[in-house]
């Protein structure tokens, strides 16, 4: 392929580009419900027929957004275990673990999402890409034990989850590695040691 061949994708690349930061600016002063194409378009500096050109609506460029956000974070999520047969849990690595340094590297585009009126489609999203990657890409080991493997999915997703969108919440108080490092922690604890102190009520 010429460079001649290469400039159209280049062009609808940059577009498309220009479009998603638009609808992102946009979404950082007012609902995601009250933006129009035309404030899209005028923000982008493009016209309403080169946004039709690429997108049926503001939805579908809303979903362009998450599922290229999906992507960067399944990649993220599989870095650890890439390129391996057999993949030990005991074994994880917090420097491994790339999933929160992708989170900070996009923390303004998920504190918009996170605080937008859409953060429940952006939830659904990441919650099936991630089931998804698990149960095609990730066997579990039986250990006898009988646990019920879907449901092993299901809660290990969302605990990752409620953790990722804590840290989120709290503008990112805490670095990516030291989230990384507390993950292989909470993933390395023993339940059955861990004790807690009952705090009963003063009288």
């Amino acid at each position: 392929m010429t460079e001649e061949d290469k400039k159209p994708d280049r062009r609808v690349q940059r577009s498309r580009e220009a479009l998603r930061c638009a609808l992102i600016a946009l979404m950082k002063k007012k609902s995601f419900g009250a933006i129009s194409i035309t404030e899209i378009v005028e923000t982008a500096n493009y016209n309403r027929g080169t946004f039709y050109a690429h997108y049926d609506g503001k939805e579908a460029l809303l979903d362009d957004i998450i599922a290229e956000l999906i992507r960067e974070l399944l990649q993220s999520f599989r870095a650890p275990y890439e390129g391996t047969d057999v993949f030990l849990i005991s074994e994880l690595s917090a420097n491994s673990v790339m999933i929160f340094d992708h989170i900070y590297a996009n923390a303004s585009l998920y504190t918009v999402l996170l605080k937008s009126e859409v953060l429940p489609k952006v939830k659904e999203a990441m919650l099936l890409a991630l089931k998804r990657i698990l149960v095609e890409e990730l066997q579990p080991v039986d250990d006898g034990r009988g646990l019920n493997q879907e449901l092993l999915v299901v809660y290990a997703i969302h605990a990752l989850l409620g953790l990722v969108f804590y840290w989120i919440e709290n503008d990112f108080h805490y670095s990516p590695a030291y989230m990384q490092e507390q993950l292989v922690k909470i993933i390395n604890t023993d339940p059955s040691s861990a004790r807690s102190t009952v705090k009963r009520p003063q009288h």
